[in-house]
């Protein structure tokens, strides 16, 4: 005997269903097909994943369940893939020491294998300049600024980059215009810089030596002390605007130090005061080997590097994986909410994925270095997006270049 709920609480309880969840229920009968393919649960859990979302595609696919499963298939085109599905390029690029890049474009693969990825560099100590990778021509630079460059972000989601320089000069570029669109001074010379695109809109982060500033369109910056010495380095929760992860390397032991933060906006009187409240911390001093790079998912798993493994954690210290390469040595890790790529020192790749439905990594495929790696070379970084994998080398001050794996599939 067939039971028939009301529709009103047969959404309700749809609402707290991920979508693999929604696409299972939308199986049993027309009725939960049509409850469970409804735009309104399809909207929340689109704007939950990505916060901005491309209306033009939105409008090409006409309903949100149809955006969520094209740009759930764009995100994961790279884990679907094999070696030979990747193309190989260098770029050369005259760019100095700091060798800043970061990508600027957000459209992934399409049906037809199709996708663009452009890159913002420092072309020189005060100019910056974008590239279309997949072409390896340059699309746009700036004038030449009147004092040097010393950081760079980007908002792929809006197409905007963030630069700062040693006067504590911060601008927006939409790198189209021959000058900058925004233009403000920093109260204090910034140790990192880090872009967030939000429910609110982006958000700019600006790292201090002690201290944490968060400014919405350059007005009325707010900011806290986070109680957290020796920080080595610093990762915002994919995904999230208001967690944030600090390692340490402490004592005479060099013990590794994980400490997790939540941010809180909270309004007093007639000001707004933002707040960081201690989440979760860990050590790792039972395990050998000092973490040389990490990162965050949006799932709150911490993985780090060191010199011969991979180990992934979660908030609480409880180890869930341990990959282990001696005798290879890795160099750089790249961590995303869908890859984790790991730089070996030989200038090969490994790619791992984040299971969906898990907190665990699967191995994809290895990427094998192209070319022969002088002895005075240097990787300064390997980045990512959903159509292309690209490594900064520096051989001595210049020349520098970028080798490009770029994704091709036709399917």
């Amino acid at each position: 005997m067939e039971i028939h709920l009301p529709s009103l609480p047969l959404m309700k309880i749809f609402s707290y269903l991920d979508a693999y969840s929604l696409l299972q229920v939308a199986q049993v009968n027309k009725n939960w097909n049509e409850l469970a393919s409804s735009d309104v649960l399809w909207r929340k859990l689109c704007q939950k994943r990505w916060l901005l979302c491309d209306m033009d595609t939105l409008q090409l696919l006409c309903t949100w369940k149809q955006f969520f499963v094209y740009r759930t298939w764009q995100e994961h085109a790279k884990t679907r893939a094999k070696p030979e599905d990747f193309m190989y390029k260098e770029i050369p690029a005259e760019y100095g020491v700091l060798a800043y890049t970061r990508y600027i474009s957000g459209r992934g693969l399409t049906r037809n294998g199709q996708g663009r990825s452009v890159v913002c560099m420092l072309s020189s100590m005060a100019k910056i300049s974008t590239w279309d990778i997949h072409e390896g021509v340059m699309t746009w630079i700036s004038p030449v600024q009147p004092a040097r460059i010393k950081l760079l972000t980007t908002l792929p989601e809006m197409h905007i980059v963030v630069t700062v320089d040693m006067q504590s000069t911060i601008k927006l570029w939409d790198c189209i215009s021959n000058d900058a669109v925004a233009t403000s001074s920093l109260f204090f010379p910034c140790q990192s810089l880090k872009s967030v695109f939000t429910k609110d809109g982006p958000i700019i982060l600006v790292f201090y030596i002690n201290s944490l500033l968060r400014t919405s369109e350059f007005s009325d910056p707010v900011s806290t002390i986070l109680q957290f010495s020796l920080c080595e380095r610093a990762c915002w929760t994919p995904r999230r605007e208001d967690r944030i992860t600090l390692m340490s390397i402490r004592g005479p032991h060099k013990v590794p130090k994980f400490v997790t933060f939540d941010m809180e906006l909270e309004e007093i009187g007639n000001q707004i005061i933002v707040k960081g409240y201690l989440t979760a911390s860990f050590s790792l001093a039972e395990y050998e080997g000092r973490p040389e790079w990490f990162g965050v998912s949006d799932k709150d798993m911490i993985v780090c590097s060191t010199v011969s493994s991979l180990l992934l954690f979660n908030m609480q210290g409880v180890r869930l994986q341990t990959f282990q390469y001696f005798p290879e040595e890795v160099l750089r890790l790249w961590v995303d909410p869908v890859h984790v790529i790991v730089t070996f020192i030989d200038g090969s790749l490994d790619v791992y994925a984040w299971e969906e439905r898990s907190p665990l990594l699967r191995k994809c495929y290895r990427l094998q270095n192209r070319r022969h790696l002088p002895p005075q070379s240097c990787m300064e970084k390997t980045l990512c997006d959903e159509v292309s994998i690209i490594r900064v080398m520096i051989n001595g001050p210049i020349p520098c270049y970028l080798m490009a794996y770029t994704l091709n599939i036709h399917s």
